[in-house]
This record gives C-alpha cells, sequence and structure tokens, in this order.
C-alpha cells in the first residue's frame, strides 16, 4: 500500500515515537516497563524456586531412603553378630551379650551429645558479641583523643 504522493508509507518505529512523545509519556513508558520487567523478573524467580524445590525434595527423598537402607543394614549386621556368637554358645546367651555392646556404645554416644550440647547451649554467639563490644570500645577509645 503507497501514500497518495506514491511513496511507502512511514512505518512507526520506536525511536520516532520517543522523539515525539512528552517528558510525561516518556516517563509513563518507563514506569510500565519496569513494572513488567520487575513482574517477568519475579516470575522467573518463582519458577526456579519451584524447579529447585522440586530437586530438592527428591533428594531429601532420596537421603531418607538411604538412612532407611542403612537402618535395616545394621539389624542385619546386629543378627549376623548375634548368630555368628551363638555358634560358640547358647543363642539367648548371644543375643544378651550383643545387646549389652549395644546399649554400652549407645550410653557413649549419649554422653558425647550431651556435652556437645552443653557446649551449645546458650544458642547465643558470645565470642562475637565479646569482639564486638571490643571493637565498639576501641573506637570509643580512638574518638575521645
Amino acid at each position: 500500500m503507497s501514500s497518495p504522493n506514491g511513496t511507502a508509507p512511514a512505518v512507526p518505529t520506536p525511536t520516532s515515537d520517543l522523539d515525539d512523545a512528552s517528558l510525561g509519556q516518556l516517563t509513563s513508558r518507563m514506569s510500565e516497563q519496569v513494572s513488567r520487567l520487575v513482574r517477568d523478573e519475579l516470575a522467573l524467580a518463582q519458577l526456579e524456586a519451584k524447579q529447585k524445590a522440586k530437586r530438592l525434595g527428591v533428594g531429601v527423598g532420596m537421603f531418607g531412603a538411604g538412612g532407611m537402607l542403612a537402618f535395616f543394614g545394621v539389624g542385619v549386621a546386629v543378627a549376623a553378630a548375634v548368630l555368628g556368637l551363638a555358634t560358640a554358645m547358647d543363642a539367648w546367651l548371644a543375643a544378651i551379650i550383643v545387646a549389652v555392646v549395644l546399649f554400652v556404645v549407645a550410653g557413649l554416644v549419649a554422653l558425647s551429645a550431651k556435652k556437645s550440647v552443653a557446649k551449645g547451649t546458650p544458642p547465643v554467639p558470645t565470642e562475637a558479641i565479646e569482639s564486638s563490644k571490643a571493637d565498639v570500645a576501641a573506637v570509643r577509645q580512638a574518638v575521645q583523643r
């Protein structure tokens, strides 16, 4: 299609629209574009977060399955220890010996856990607080000079 003088009609370009736009129109366009950009970026971030959460869920499930299989493996190892001792003594005595050993190990782990918890309480970063107090004191001394 041609214009009445026989030349091709002028196609509006973004640059020609911007040249004729007032400051208010340019500000309005910029606001719309920034809003659209922010919405698009938020949508992209939401999609990425969903994908990562899905992968995280699969990974946690696999860790759970591995832990469950390890638990069954420990049970089988305990049964094997009982059966192994049962070749040298009565089965009931072998089971009692294995149970006593397991209780001793559980007690040692519990004592170790108690010490670890005692070192971790209260859950306040006391060393960082003391370091910050020392920094504040040093700054105060420097300011007073």
